[in-house]
């Protein structure tokens, strides 16, 4: 298999999320673009390759190329980045980029706006008489903002507060 973002070849691929966007968005990019991506200072090098990848007719591969092009520091990318032409909705996408919060998962992964949550524990729901199933997964949450221990989400048709000690992120 060949990387979408740096044409790497046989080398194997991950499934990496693109958040901000369409609920499970995804694309599979081999673990050295993963690792720059999750890097607080990816290697432009390593990314000189967009200049042609960045015209993926895949929206996911636009809006990455598009995150990647902005956080790098070099003229090339800003001349790429002044070059590559989004649709409306995936710019918006690309340029809604999440922002790390202070809610975190029961493994200590961040939570952001419109996540998937799964339950680790069954929880008695106060005032709406049933338990929320261990398992059971919470589609778009919202966060909390004065508190980060605490997330808002659906469960059996009711809006109920859950810590977020008891989900992990899908």
């Amino acid at each position: 298999m060949t990387c979408p973002l740096c044409t790497a070849s046989d080398t194997p691929l991950i499934e990496t999320p693109v958040p901000g966007g369409p609920e499970g968005a995804s694309v599979h990019i081999c673990t050295t673009c993963a690792d720059e991506i999750a890097s607080d200072a990816p290697a432009p090098d390593h990314f000189r390759v967009l200049a042609s990848t960045m015209w993926s007719e895949n929206p996911a591969i636009q809006v990455l190329a598009a995150r990647i092009l902005a956080r790098l520091e070099t003229d090339w990318a800003r001349d790429l980045a002044d070059q590559l032409y989004l649709d409306d909705e995936t710019r918006a996408w690309a340029d809604n980029v999440p922002q790390d919060s202070a809610h975190r998962d029961s493994n200590g992964q961040p939570l952001s706006q419109g996540d998937t949550v799964v339950l680790i524990k069954d929880l008695p729901v106060k005032g709406a008489g049933f338990t929320a199933k261990r398992g059971t997964a919470v589609h778009r949450i919202s966060l909390v903002q004065d508190n980060p221990a605490h997330i808002e989400g659906r469960v059996e048709g009711q809006r109920i507060v859950i810590l977020t000690e008891f989900v992990k992120r899908r």
